[in-house]
């Protein structure tokens, strides 16, 4: 009787979750990536005391120094 070796297949299967997880999760970020960036840049404004500037798409909005406009 031929002892077939199993191991091959679960790496494969392994493989395989593992690309699926990762063409869902670039797929995730692509799409939402511009809302992610406003976010991040919301954030950052805060931290370093600037006004957030909301940008006309998703992914373009600015941090601006809050007395800037003023005179």
């Amino acid at each position: 009787m031929i002892n077939l070796n199993k191991h091959g297949q679960a790496l494969i299967e392994y493989v395989l979750i593992v690309a699926i997880i990762s063409v869902i999760t670039i797929a995730i970020v692509s799409y939402f990536g511009g809302y992610l960036k406003d976010s991040i840049t919301k954030t950052s404004c805060s931290l370093v005391d600037q006004e957030y500037i909301e940008g006309k798409k998703p992914g373009e909005g600015s941090c601006q120094d809050k007395h800037s406009g003023e005179s």
